[in-house]
């Protein structure tokens, strides 16, 4: 057992929001979050420059994130139940080392198809973390207070793709593509040693030891509660749409009639500062006026800047990108601490399993959403793949509609 693991007769309180424990546990955390985002999403800069690399289509050239959030989604479900009871402290640690080697070895790849093998590896490694790291904070933060703290973990999330992003681009412009990879791979490195340190002692017991046979019951009442299946499905629908418009703006701000250079394009991801500022503050909101009208708002909001990013004029896009991400980021803290709540109300339910089937969703829309949207974008440039998204985002509003219809377990919602 490690210095962060406790056992049942030990447990403790959970932690209040303002106390030592739960501002160490969410810079820990934040660092987490940070580092998935920074290892999975940093190459979504550098597509363009893979595309002419490797002499590939914008469509296959994704597949070196689609590999990643695909392998990262059929994993995150068993590796997340299975070894939970390893201790979760222990397994986020592992799973962020590895995850930092794998990101150092990732620029010797010697071809397209090498490069592609080894983010998917990746996805593996980093499968277990997103969902423990969730699990976590509904069992280590008091319930009042889980909104916030989720919302700050996916405020790590957005720094994590805003740095990886911006640091990948910007080696890239001057020392290649390759170049770029690894200092994404040294930074992913200080941020797992840094999450060790600050990770506090556990307050909650760790879990007894799970079967991958024991995951049928459990799974089973997930896959039938209607409220946990609309935000499974959101997670899918707004990811895909979110991911779709960061894959390919890159390579429409290269060409005609923007034709900015690399550096500038970079500073496109400096829109994610709205999105860390918008999942806090979501989470805090949803706390305090419910989470029903914040979803239906955000979601709004994305579809809104979708439309506005269409014109050929550079501030309508960056303003357009701002209201998505800001759009998107609301959603998802909102949602996933949603799924968090419910889980826990829901006889039979294990929290940290339906964590992992929301993140399989998201990560699934992730990878299948953004390849979608790249054939879109080949074929029918940019106002298609406008379209295209608008389809992913009425189709959250409409699940984001259903919740309201939806009885809540134990009296509550």
């Amino acid at each position: 057992m490690t210095t962060t693991e406790r056992p049942a007769a030990l447990a403790a309180p959970p932690h209040e929001r303002g106390s030592p424990g739960y501002r160490r546990l969410g810079a820990a955390l934040w660092l987490s979050g940070m580092a998935t985002f920074v290892l999975v999403y940093s190459v979504q800069g550098l597509l363009p420059a893979l595309s002419a690399e490797f002499g590939v289509s914008s469509s296959r050239a994704s597949l070196v994130l689609s590999a990643t959030t695909g392998a990262l989604a059929l994993a995150v479900l068993p590796l997340s139940a299975v070894t939970e009871a390893w201790g979760r402290a222990r397994v986020m640690t592992w799973a962020l080392a590895v995850s930092a080697v794998l990101a150092l070895l990732a620029p010797l790849a010697p071809t397209f198809e090498t490069l592609v093998a080894v983010r998917a590896l990746q996805g593996v490694a980093l499968a277990a973390l997103p969902a423990l790291s969730m699990a976590h904070l509904t069992h280590e933060v008091s319930g009042r207070h889980l909104g916030g703290a989720v919302g700050l973990l996916i405020a790590g999330n957005t720094l994590g793709g805003l740095s990886g992003r911006l640091v990948a681009a910007w080696v890239a412009e001057f020392g290649g593509w390759r170049a770029g990879l690894a200092a994404v791979g040294a930074l992913s490195v200080l941020a797992t040693v840094a999450f060790r340190l600050l990770l506090p002692p556990a307050t909650a017991p760790t879990p007894s030891r799970t079967r991958l046979r024991d995951l049928g019951g459990p799974l089973r009442r997930h896959l039938t509660d209607p409220g946990l299946l609309c935000l499974f499905g959101m997670a899918f629908l707004l990811m895909g749409a979110f991911v779709t418009v960061y894959n390919y703006l890159g390579f429409r701000l290269l060409a005609a009639p923007f034709s900015l250079p690399g550096t500038l394009v970079g500073l496109v991801f400096l829109g994610y500062l709205a999105g860390s500022w918008a999942s806090t503050r979501a989470g805090r909101l949803g706390d305090r006026f419910g989470r029903r009208p914040v979803l239906w708002s955000a979601t709004l909001l994305a579809l809104a800047g979708v439309w506005v990013t269409v014109p050929d004029v550079l501030g309508s896009v960056l303003a357009g990108l701002v209201m998505i991400t800001v759009g998107f980021f609301g959603a998802h803290s909102v949602a996933s601490s949603w799924v968090g709540r419910r889980s826990r109300l829901l006889p039979g339910a294990v929290p940290a399993q339906a964590s992992s089937l929301y993140l399989v969703g998201y990560y699934a829309g992730s990878s299948v959403g953004g390849a979608a949207g790249g054939i879109a974008f080949d074929h029918g440039g940019w106002s298609a793949l406008a379209g295209y998204v608008s389809v992913l985002l009425l189709a959250a509003l409409a699940l984001a509609l259903v919740l309201r219809r939806v009885g809540a377990p134990a009296g509550q919602g």
